[in-house]
C-alpha cells in the first residue's frame, strides 16, 4: 500500500523534560490538546487521544528526549497498517524544539495530518504551556503563527503614525465639517 511521510517542526515555550511528561501523561494531554486521552506511559502501552480518534502503542522512550509512537486514525483504510510517529525534543533557548517525523501515513491523507498537527496540537500545546507560565513571552511570540492583520481605516493609521489617540485624530477630522456647518448656519440667519 503506498504511504506518505511529513516532517515538522515547532517551538515549544517549556522544556524537554515538561513536554515529554506532557505528551505521555492522559490528563496533561487531554489539557494540551482540548481532546480526551488516555496513555500507558512505557513502551508496549496503548495509547488514544481525541477522544479515541487516534489510537496506537508506545514503540520507544528516551526520557526527556525522545518518543515513538505507532499511530492511526480512525479514517485510515481498514486493511491500512498504523503509521509511525517520532517525536525528538531538542532544547532551545529556554523552550523545546519539537521535531515530528510521522511516517507510513495512507496515500493522500498526509497533507490533512500536516494542517491537523498545527491546528490539533502545535497551537493547543504553545497555549497550554504559555497559560502553565513556562517560557517567555518572546518565545511565545515566535512561536504562535501570524494571522493577518485586517486594514486600519485612514484615521486610526495616521494615529497609529503619530502615536496620537484615535478620539483627538477623529476630533481633527470633524473640526472642519463642523466650522462648514456654523458658518451655514450664521449665513441662513443673516438672509432670514
Amino acid at each position: 500500500m503506498a504511504t506518505e511521510s511529513i516532517g515538522l517542526s515547532v517551538r515549544i515555550p517549556a522544556s524537554p523534560a515538561e513536554v515529554f511528561a506532557a505528551w505521555l501523561d492522559s490528563a496533561a494531554h487531554t489539557a494540551m490538546t482540548g481532546g480526551r486521552a488516555k496513555i500507558e506511559p512505557r513502551v508496549g502501552g496503548a495509547h488514544t487521544a481525541w477522544d479515541g480518534y487516534i489510537t496506537g502503542v508506545t514503540l520507544e522512550l528516551v526520557p526527556g528526549e525522545r518518543i515513538v509512537q505507532s499511530w492511526r486514525t480512525s479514517e485510515f483504510p481498514a486493511k491500512s497498517p498504523a503509521s509511525r510517529l517520532e517525536i525528538t525534543l531538542v532544547e532551545e533557548g529556554g523552550g523545546t524544539r519539537f521535531l515530528l517525523a510521522h511516517s507510513a501515513i495512507p496515500k493522500n491523507q498526509g497533507a490533512r495530518y500536516k494542517s491537523g498537527w498545527g491546528d490539533h496540537y502545535f497551537e493547543p500545546m504553545i497555549a497550554y504551556f504559555a497559560r502553565k507560565g513556562q517560557g517567555s513571552a518572546g518565545l511565545r511570540a515566535k512561536t504562535l503563527p501570524k494571522k493577518p492583520v485586517a486594514k486600519k481605516p485612514a484615521a486610526k493609521k495616521a494615529a497609529a503614525r503619530k502615536q496620537v489617540p484615535v478620539k483627538k485624530v477623529r476630533a481633527k477630522v470633524r473640526k472642519p465639517a463642523a466650522k462648514k456647518a456654523v458658518k451655514k448656519t450664521k449665513l441662513a440667519r443673516k438672509k432670514s
